[in-house]
C-alpha cells in the first residue's frame, strides 16, 4: 500500500502574499480539478482543559482574510473544548491531488446576526435537524431522534420559517500558521509554512518533510 507522488512541486516564489490568497488557489483547484467529494470537508481538531484531543470531520462554509468559518451546536464536543482551549487545528486531506493544508489558530464565535444569515441558505431539513439533534450527547435510538425530527417538522412545515437555535451557531478560525504541503517523489515533500508575525505580515518556512 504504497503509492508515489508527483515529480512536480511548488517553491516559495509559487506562494500568493497571504495564506488565504494561496488557500483560495488550492481550494479552486481542489473544487474544479481534484476530483474530489466535498472538497471544502475539514478535519477539526481540538483539545479540552486537560490536553485530551478529539477529531472529527466537519465542512468549511467560508473563508476570508479574518479566517475560516464552520457552524456546529454550541452544546457539542467540539464547541465546548474550543469554550475550555479555543486553539484548533484544520486539515484539509486532498488525497487525489497529493494535497494537504493544515490550518492552525483560534477559533471565536460568529455574530449572531451572520449566524442568522447563514442559517437561512441552509436547507428545510438542515435547519430542522439542528434543533432535532442534542449533538454529542447519548441517545436512545434512531427512533427517538426520528421522532423529535417529526415532531419539529409538523411545527415547521417547508415554506415557514424556522427559528434560528439560541445553541447554535459558527466558530472563525483565525490563522496564526497555515501549511501548505505538496507530495513530492521519493518522501522528498514540499511543506511551506506561513507563520503570523506581530506586526500582520507572514513568514514564510520550508520544512524538511
Amino acid at each position: 500500500m504504497r503509492q508515489q507522488y508527483r515529480a512536480e512541486g511548488f517553491a516559495e516564489s509559487d506562494l500568493a502574499a497571504t495564506p488565504v490568497e494561496q488557500f483560495a488557489r488550492w481550494f479552486g483547484q481542489a473544487a474544479t480539478e481534484g476530483r474530489l467529494f466535498e472538497p471544502n470537508a475539514m478535519v477539526v481538531s481540538t483539545a479540552d482543559a486537560e490536553g485530551r484531543p478529539s477529531s472529527r470531520t466537519v465542512l468549511l462554509k467560508a473563508f476570508d482574510e479574518r479566517g475560516f468559518v464552520f457552524y456546529t451546536n454550541y452544546g457539542s464536543r467540539k464547541a465546548r473544548d474550543l469554550a475550555a482551549n479555543p486553539y484548533v487545528a484544520l486539515l484539509f486531506p486532498w488525497h487525489p491531488m497529493a494535497r494537504q493544508v493544515i490550518v492552525t489558530g483560534v477559533a471565536r464565535r460568529t455574530g449572531r446576526d451572520e449566524t442568522a444569515a447563514y442559517f437561512r441558505t441552509r436547507p428545510h431539513g438542515s435547519q430542522l435537524g439542528a434543533w432535532a439533534s442534542a449533538q454529542s450527547s447519548v441517545v436512545a435510538d434512531r427512533a427517538e431522534l426520528e421522532s423529535t425530527y417529526a415532531e419539529l417538522a409538523a411545527r415547521y412545515p417547508e415554506g415557514e420559517q424556522v427559528p434560528v437555535p439560541p445553541h447554535w451557531g459558527g466558530f472563525r478560525v483565525a490563522p496564526q500558521e497555515v501549511e501548505f504541503w505538496q507530495g513530492r517523489e521519493n518522501r522528498l515533500h514540499d511543506r511551506l509554512r506561513y507563520a503570523a508575525q506581530a506586526d500582520g505580515s507572514w513568514r514564510v518556512e520550508r520544512l524538511s518533510p
